[in-house]
């Protein structure tokens, strides 16, 4: 098995008693590469630590938008500067975020601009991160151009038709814990309709656990139950789903 979890959290607080040990059980499950998202002052730090110590971990760096309000003068060249670290693929998560009330929306608004500005002159693909703003992440992708540099929309949640626009645009979408879940219908519609070579899986580790273990902490070895969900609802086999989305994500992330 060949599995690539692309979008976990490893360095988060809920890993630090047994870290190295949850990255070793993901490799015995069969994932082969990470991807370990930094997303603000304190995480960008720790995920380039990570990816710089493993061979397989490799790093996205940006800001998230419930942290949009705390980015300062000087964080955007830092991001820029990570970006031409080998280890790092893409620049996220970035997006827009109207489910907590941390970041006021113009503010959001401001800074994905100004990330997916960095990313086309970098040349860099984005992953998106969207809750409750569908309208406005289209509205904001077409407006930047992001369809230059393309991207990840990130544990995909909306429907068929805002997924055909992001298509569209170039990116890909990727599914992680949700589509095991039984009253999951509207990602699993979306994930049965996805051409193979646009599809990815991750885990958002520690967060999204799939069933069975739903409600207990996430981890990156729990990608292969993402896999097999996501090989019943396309009716292929798990192998065909794992070697798929692992060349998807090496294709798109410039992994070589």
């Amino acid at each position: 098995m060949n599995l690539f979890d692309t979008h976990t959290h490893l360095d988060a607080p809920q890993f630090d008693e047994d870290r190295e040990e949850i990255i070793q059980r993901a490799l015995d499950a069969g994932v082969s590469r990470m991807i370990n998202v930094g997303f603000n002052r304190e995480t960008i730090p720790s995920t380039m630590k990570l990816a710089e110590t493993h061979d397989f971990i490799y790093a996205a760096v940006g800001w998230h938008p419930q942290d949009a309000i705390t980015m300062q003068e000087g964080d955007l060249e830092w991001i820029a500067s990570l970006c031409s670290h080998e280890k790092v693929v893409a620049i996220g998560e970035i997006g827009l975020d109207y489910y907590w009330d941390t970041s006021p929306k113009e503010i959001q608004h401001h800074v994905l601009r100004q990330q997916i500005g960095l990313a086309r002159e970098l040349k860099m693909p984005i992953v998106i991160h969207n809750r409750d703003a569908h309208e406005d992440i289209v509205k904001i992708l077409r407006e930047e151009k992001a369809s230059e540099v393309g991207g990840v929309m990130h544990s995909y949640s909306g429907s068929w038709e805002t997924a055909k626009l992001c298509l569209n645009m170039g990116f890909h979408l990727s599914f992680g814990g949700p589509i095991t879940f039984k009253n999951a219908k509207q990602p699993k519609e979306v994930l049965a309709q996805v051409p193979m070579d646009r599809l990815l899986i991750e885990t958002d580790s520690p967060y999204l656990t799939p069933h069975p273990f739903r409600g207990k902490r996430n981890e990156s070895a729990h990608v292969r139950l993402v896999a097999e969900a996501a090989a019943q609802i396309k009716g292929v086999e798990l192998e065909e789903i794992a070697q798929i989305t692992t060349q998807n994500a090496l294709e798109r992330f410039g992994i070589v």
